[in-house]
């Protein structure tokens, strides 16, 4: 489970923690000057807080913090910023902390790229299921994100397969399927994968094609 957060906080410290909240977020005012509310909200609960309040403090800060995950206090503007910065160094599941400061209006919207809302009118109990939906929501999105990865490969791989075996069956004059036969054949005969072999075919075909053309143009 989760026990350390990176927090991203651009506002002030002194945040206002609304009277419904649990009693147990309600903060002392000398406390309240040194720490925003979500940085309180989260220690309060027993978890590790890292503040970070400016771009470059942040990869410092995640090289030695060992964060479950990242929490940003930011406008919707700043979301996709600051994540896209976070994730660069290393994949954590990503909330939203949602209070009249970081969205100003009645509802806060959950961008695609975030996996789960916050915010300080909540109780321990919610924020705790708000947290263990967010993280499975992360390990899904992120399997899917492998799942694509993994399906583009696959057909960059079988784009230059199909290229290489139009061009071999161009050249030797010889069906497609006996194209890919000698692609096969080849890739064992030199211990390679069968997409090299053909990126390789393309490549230089395609650079053959080039210098021909330039040839005839002098």
């Amino acid at each position: 489970m989760l026990q350390t957060f990176i927090l991203i906080d651009e506002f002030p410290l002194a945040r206002h923690i609304p009277s419904s909240s649990s009693s147990s977020f309600m903060l002392e005012s000398s406390k309240l000057v040194q720490e925003s509310a979500p940085e309180a909200m989260l220690k309060d609960m027993g978890f590790r807080v890292y503040t970070v309040r400016e771009s470059k403090e942040l990869s410092m800060t995640m090289s030695k913090a060992k964060a479950d995950a990242l929490l940003l206090a930011v406008p919707p503007g700043q979301v996709e910023p600051w994540r896209t910065q976070a994730l660069a160094q290393r994949s954590l599941p990503v909330f939203w902390w949602c209070d009249s400061q970081t969205f100003p209006s009645s509802e806060c919207k959950l961008d695609p790229g975030i996996d789960g809302l916050i915010g300080p009118s909540m109780s321990p109990l919610e924020v705790h299921c708000a947290l263990l939906l967010g993280v499975n929501h992360y390990f899904q999105r992120t399997e899917w994100l492998q799942e694509r990865e993994q399906l583009l490969s696959k057909l960059e791989e079988r784009k230059w397969i199909d290229q290489a075996k139009r061009i071999l069956s161009e050249i030797k004059h010889i069906s497609e399927a006996e194209a890919y036969d000698f692609l096969r054949k080849q890739a064992m005969n030199e211990r390679k994968r069968m997409v090299d072999v053909a990126t390789s075919i393309v490549k230089v075909y395609q650079l053959l094609q080039a210098e021909h053309k330039g040839g005839r143009k002098r």
